[in-house]
């Protein structure tokens, strides 16, 4: 056996699946292609049977560009496979629908994503799904939850705004004691901080858009699990939604997984002295971050967690609009926009998105990308005056 395969994740990322790359090239090459042509009936009956045969059919049926970053990203996340899909949201919305039918109930915990929300609870309604939403930091809670006709638990550990935490483990285990579905998004935990699979999960999505991909320069999805259920999901979702992902992207994907330890350890240190410099800035009411020794759900954290991540955020106390506008426009080297997991420093505002609180309030979400922490710091502080 080669022992590469029994190599550690970073290792395994520069070399898995590109062993017999053509010309002694070191880099994948990017098939760029539509369609595949066959020398016999034989070999295209093959391809047509089994989008796992060495043969390739069309791009929207398998590439092998597209197959290695998903044998790669299972590798990450410790699952058996993987599905890459156009967007985030096509692997969620994909891994949901191989789940449900008309009838059933869906369990979803309170401060997921934005649009997953919205799938969950308002789009799955034209086909008679009900959901349930519960504060997912009490298991109890999710417990009694559910009904009958549940077929779907669905987590987000930590969710992305005020990184609330589920514990995974029990909540699977008794999900499966009932015979009930589980999905979880595990962007945070981009797989080597957290691995959804290795806490019970069935289904694990990832938005690769993210610290997968890394760059901020493309936009897709992952669907990891077990062979059985992402051969079931590529037939049926994956194949009939068409909600792939191109071979350019899935090439720029395979060039981001190689740093992906070492993006997130820099995140991480950038995070934590943020975290150092907001915890007592008398502008922050309150600071967000599962690394922090204070967090309220540390111990459980330590439990299911690696490492932090570059995301952290803070409830300023002032919460005019204005003022809060005035904070993000006077940011330097924070850019005002959604999404992270790229090399770039990102604020975004949340709007009334405290559920716990006895009135809703305005949060500041921090990505802290690449750049120096001490920059950082001086960007935040310099901005700091807006918030008085």
């Amino acid at each position: 056996m080669d022992p590469r395969n029994e190599a550690h994740i970073e290792t395994l990322l520069q070399h898995l699946g590109e062993d017999q790359l053509p010309y002694g090239a070191v880099a994948p090459p990017l098939v760029q292609t539509s369609t595949f042509a066959f020398q016999c009936l034989d070999q295209f009956d093959a391809a047509m049977k089994d989008y796992e045969s060495e043969a390739c059919l069309y791009t929207r049926w398998n590439n092998p560009t597209t197959r290695l970053a998903e044998m790669k990203i299972a590798a990450v996340e410790g699952s058996e496979a993987c599905l890459l899909t156009g967007s985030g949201m096509a692997a969620i919305s994909q891994a949901i629908m191989s789940v449900v039918k008309a009838g059933d109930h869906v369990v979803v915990v309170d401060g997921v994503y934005g649009p997953t929300y919205q799938f969950i609870t308002q789009y799955l309604q034209r086909f008679n799904i009900t959901s349930t939403v519960v504060d997912g930091r009490c298991k109890e809670a999710v417990a009694d939850a559910l009904r009958p006709e549940t077929s779907l638990i669905y987590l987000e550990s930590p969710t992305s705004g005020m990184f609330r935490l589920q514990d995974v483990p029990a909540i699977t285990a008794m999900a499966r004691s009932r015979g009930i579905s589980t999905i979880m998004d595990n962007t945070y935990g981009a797989g080597l901080l957290q691995s959804g699979i290795a806490l019970g999960v069935d289904l694990v999505c990832h938005s690769v858009t993210k610290y997968f991909a890394g760059h901020s320069d493309v936009v897709a999805g992952a669907i990891c699990g077990s062979k059985e259920r992402i051969r079931t999901l590529h037939d049926w979702e994956g194949a009939l939604f068409g909600g792939i992902i191109a071979p350019f992207n899935a090439w720029l994907i395979l060039r981001g997984l190689r740093t992906l330890k070492l993006r997130l350890d820099a995140t991480e240190v950038r995070a934590r002295a943020v975290h150092a410099f907001l915890k007592d800035r008398p502008e922050v009411a309150e600071v967000f971050y599962c690394g922090a020794d204070d967090f309220a759900q540390r111990e459980l954290f330590e439990q299911q967690f690696k490492g932090t991540g570059g995301l952290i955020s803070f409830l300023p106390k002032v919460q005019d609009r204005a003022k809060l506008n005035a904070f993000l426009q006077s940011l330097k080297i924070y850019r005002m926009g959604v999404s992270w997991g790229g090399h770039e420093s990102l604020a975004v505002h949340y709007p009334a998105c405290c559920m716990d609180m006895p009135e809703p309030k305005s949060v500041i979400r921090l990505y802290c990308g690449l750049e120096d922490p001490s920059d950082l710091i001086a960007d935040l502080e310099q901005a700091m005056v807006q918030l008085r």
